[in-house]
Parts: C-alpha cells; sequence; structure tokens
C-alpha cells in the first residue's frame, strides 16, 4: 500500500521537522500548552496494553493543541498493527472509535484537528481519515453561562466580565458546564487525561483569579473512566482561590485511588519559560486501584526522587519526600507550633493602599508602616482586637518572596521584609504579624528563629502560592524564645541527620 499523507507526517525519521507543538508549548498563557514530552511522561504511567486494544477509548475534554490526542493515536497506529494490519484501516478505525476530544475555544478547535487529522477540516480531501461531517470527533459548541445573582453557577464566573457578545469567547467550558456530562458524547471512556484551563478572572483586581482546574478534576471523575490523567497546578495541596478548594483538596487527600503522582516544585523544569506560581504535577487515577501512591519529586537542580505514601499523612499535602522526614521528627518532639501565635491576615484592617503622612495630624496618631515606608496615620482607624498596638511586633511580607519560585541556583528565601515594629507602629495587610511581645529581646529572638533556613524550610512546606497565612506555620515548631536561635542548635535539638541538613542547605538561601 502506498504510504499515506498521515504515514508521512507521523512516521518520517529521515528528515528534522521543527515540531509546531514544542514550539507553542513555550508560549505562556493561563491555558498553558502541553510540551509533547511531558504528553509522553504521562501516557507512560498508563498500562501499555491499552495501546494495544482496538476496544481503548480516549477522551480528551480540554483540548488545546490536540497534543495528546495524536501522541495517543502514535502509540495506536504502533500497538494495533498486528491487529489491523492495513495502515489504513487501522487509522480509520482509531480516528473513528477510539479517540475523542471537546476544544475549548473554536480556535483550538482547528488546532487539535489539524494536529490529529492532518487537516482542519476532517471531511476534506486532505484528512488522514475521512469524517461525514467537518468536526470529527473532535468538537466544539459555545456554551453559555448560566447566571445565578450575577455568577456562573457551574464555574463561578462574573456576569459583569463574562457575559459577552457573540463574536467573543465565552470560556464556559463545555465538560463542566453541564450536569450531565456522560451526555456529550453518550459512551464510557477508558482514558480521560488533558491539560484543562487552570483559572479565570473573577472581576476583581487586575491579577485576581480563581481557580477552576479542580471543577475539571471532579468532573471527569463523574464519568467514571479507568483511568484518568491530568496535568494541574499544585497550588492545591495547602490553598487555592475559587470554588471548594478545601473540599477539592480533602477529596484529593483521602482518594486512594490516585496511584502516581508527579510534582515540579518549578513549573518552568515541566513548561519551559512558564512561571506558575507553587509549581505544577499530573497524576495517574486509577479506578479499580486503592493503595499508597507513589510520589516522585522533579527538579532541575535535583536527581528525581521517589516515595510511595499515602497522600492524607497531613491536612495538606507536604510535596518533598526528604521533607516528610523531617516533618515527622519534629512533630515527634511535641512542640506546640507557631501558627498558635501568628495573627490572621490584614490584622489592623488596614488596607495596602493606605499610606501615613508625613506630619503629624493628633497627639493619637500612630505610625503605619506601608510599602512605601512609615507615615503617620489616626488611631480611630486602627482595629486592635488583641491590644497587640504596645507591643513589639515581628512582621514580613503577606507575599512570599520571589513569587514561589527559587532563584537562579534553586534555593528559596520564603520570607522578605523581616523586620520588629516599635510599639505604637502598625502595619497594613501587606504584612503579616508573627508575634507580639512586651520585651524587644523576645522579639529579636523570633526575628533570629526566622532567619534561620530550618525555621523557612518548615514553612516552605505548606506553600503553593505567593501567600503566607497563619496556617502556613502548621509545620514550624513554636521555640522558647528566651534565647536567640541557630540552624545548629535546631538541627541538633530535632535529631536530623546529615543528609537532611544537606537537604534543607541546599533549599534555602542565607537570609538577605
Amino acid at each position: 500500500m502506498a504510504e499515506t499523507f498521515f504515514d508521512k507526517v507521523y512516521k518520517s525519521k529521515t528528515a528534522h521537522t521543527p515540531d509546531v507543538l514544542s514550539c507553542l508549548a513555550n508560549l505562556s498563557n493561563d491555558e498553558v500548552f502541553t510540551p509533547p514530552e511531558v504528553v509522553n511522561k504521562m501516557l507512560d504511567l498508563l498500562p501499555q496494553e491499552l495501546f494495544e486494544d482496538p476496544g481503548t477509548t480516549f477522551l480528551d475534554p480540554a483540548c488545546k493543541t490536540g497534543v495528546f490526542l495524536r501522541e495517543i493515536a502514535k502509540r495506536l497506529i504502533k500497538g494495533l498493527e498486528d491487529k489491523i494490519p492495513d495502515l489504513q484501516k487501522r487509522i480509520d478505525h482509531i480516528m473513528h472509535k477510539q479517540l475523542f476530544g471537546i476544544a475549548i475555544t473554536e480556535l483550538t478547535s482547528l488546532l487539535s484537528r489539524r494536529s490529529l487529522y492532518c487537516s482542519k477540516y476532517p471531511n476534506f480531501k486532505y484528512s488522514v481519515s475521512l469524517f461525514d461531517n467537518a468536526e470529527g470527533n473532535i468538537r466544539f459548541r459555545k456554551v453559555e453561562h448560566t447566571w445565578v445573582n450575577g455568577k456562573c453557577k457551574f464555574c463561578g464566573a462574573s456576569k459583569d466580565q463574562w457575559e459577552r457578545g457573540n463574536d467573543k469567547e465565552t470560556h464556559a467550558y463545555e465538560i463542566i458546564h453541564t450536569l450531565e456530562p456522560e451526555k456529550i458524547f453518550n459512551m464510557k471512556f477508558d482514558v480521560i487525561i488533558s491539560n484543562p484551563p487552570y483559572q479565570l478572572s473573577d472581576g476583581g483586581q487586575a491579577a485576581s483569579a480563581k481557580s477552576i482546574y479542580q471543577l475539571f478534576v471532579l468532573q471527569y471523575k463523574k464519568l467514571n473512566p479507568r483511568y484518568i490523567s491530568m496535568i494541574i497546578p499544585a497550588r492545591w495541596y495547602t490553598n487555592g482561590k475559587g470554588q471548594g478548594m478545601a473540599l477539592f483538596r480533602q477529596e484529593m487527600l483521602e482518594d486512594d485511588r490516585i496511584s502516581h503522582l508527579v510534582d515540579f516544585k518549578n513549573s518552568e523544569d515541566c513548561f519551559p519559560g512558564v512561571n506558575i506560581a507553587g509549581g505544577i504535577c499530573y497524576f495517574l487515577w486509577e479506578k479499580d486501584y486503592h493503595g499508597k501512591c507513589e510520589v516522585q519529586n522533579i527538579s532541575n537542580y535535583a536527581l528525581p526522587n521517589h516515595s510511595n505514601r499515602y497522600l492524607n499523612e497531613f491536612n495538606v499535602l507536604v510535596r518533598d519526600n526528604v521533607a516528610i522526614g523531617i516533618i515527622r521528627k519534629v512533630r515527634e518532639f511535641g512542640d506546640n507550633i507557631l501558627s498558635d501565635i501568628v495573627q490572621s491576615y490584614s490584622y489592623f484592617s488596614i488596607r495596602s493602599f493606605e499610606r501615613g503622612t508625613e506630619n503629624q495630624t493628633s497627639d493619637n496618631d500612630v505610625m503605619l508602616l506601608s510599602s512605601e515606608g512609615k507615615g503617620y496615620y489616626p488611631l480611630s482607624k486602627v482595629v486592635d482586637k488583641a491590644s497587640l498596638l504596645n507591643k513589639y511586633k515581628v512582621i514580613i511580607t503577606y507575599a512570599m518572596s520571589g513569587g514561589n519560585k527559587p532563584s537562579s541556583d534553586g534555593k528559596y528565601q520564603v520570607v522578605s521584609s523581616l523586620q520588629i515594629l516599635d510599639k505604637n507602629e502598625v502595619c497594613t495587610e501587606t504584612y503579616l504579624i508573627l508575634g507580639a511581645f512586651t520585651e524587644y529581646s523576645t522579639a529579636f529572638n523570633l526575628e533570629s528563629y526566622v532567619k534561620t533556613k530550618f525555621f523557612r524550610f518548615l514553612l516552605l512546606q505548606a506553600l503553593t502560592s505567593i501567600h503566607i497565612t497563619k496556617d502556613s506555620f502548621q509545620f514550624v515548631p513554636l521555640q522558647d524564645f528566651s534565647k536567640p536561635w541557630t540552624d545548629e542548635e535546631l538541627y541538633k535539638k530535632y535529631g536530623l541527620t546529615q543528609e537532611e541538613i544537606d537537604f534543607i542547605e541546599s533549599m534555602i538561601k542565607p537570609m538577605e
């Protein structure tokens, strides 16, 4: 049989042609394109006999470039060679009976069809497998949001922002805007695999957006396939802004059907050139599996680290396998945790845009610290429920240093703007109060503790976004602050091995 166009595109080994999907994968967007090499690593986690079975069905419910379906097609073409020897018949069977997709926009539907069928219209003569319609098995329907009290009842989108004209995309993704996702194709799928949209602007400040990737995960589970493989932001480990994130995290931690979790602390190790605060991960969920999860930490700065463990050991997911052992040692010591004395966000109820004045306007004015420095501020505007005003307050910025991204040497500083506020001084919500004391020496000793790599390492284990909250200190033990602290004293106190010490030292930079 003569070699088909499809065969030439997919199987040529004689000439190097730049992969357009690899190029697209380097573009930064809220809807991040997936590099083909990452797709293949995700496919490697699946039982490979799936690609030798002509009855296996695959669905990508969030098609962007079609890279998942394309890479699956390549494996099926090879795996079904013995069962369907004729190449064109094999391609036709795969395209018509095994591969299905739902595009997230009209443009990505064309991209996906072009990737899979080698033609954006599979009823055209250049398609590797002819269909009797222009979309094949990759569909796109422009879906509208369902507004209830100004919000979409499915994804929480703001009506003011996302009620748009017919000429614009609504970003109401079909798979999560229905109560009956199984009726979209009216069939059961063996494998659901995708890289869904991560977030949607919620109409707040310029950078304000809520997570929506969790809605895709929950919807895929409703379809009850044999396998689910997804790549999503890792911020679900500890936090994340959006609909029911606490419940979603609890469900993920308690779900012992997650057999593999591959974690990238730095998203650029997975998506070159794309910075996603808190990193990225992909996982494999198996319907018939129950047991421990193989957690793999991937970093360009270290060899991959593997551990088989249950995900629900703590109420957040500790990503680093080595860190698990250190946290266990610290907890066995029985200390209280620093969260007991850390104040909640915006303790003084002073917004970040507030500023003090150069000149005092009243004898009762206090000194306000904002991102632009100190100035006088009316006492009447200060909320002080725990009577901290007349104490020495140790503070850091609410936002994590470096935006939860390591510096060029792979190390984190974690906290920034560490300082002690004097009595009669307050701060905006830009800052978080770690502790307040009547004696300056006690505040100084807490400050010395915060500067240690030990402290900042344990804080880092509960962070997957740029925000540091009261709950972020749940792994940090409370110390006796009648004395200052050093790393050497803390390593000795908790009996850390040299390997554990080296791990902390390799990850945390000295405090600037």
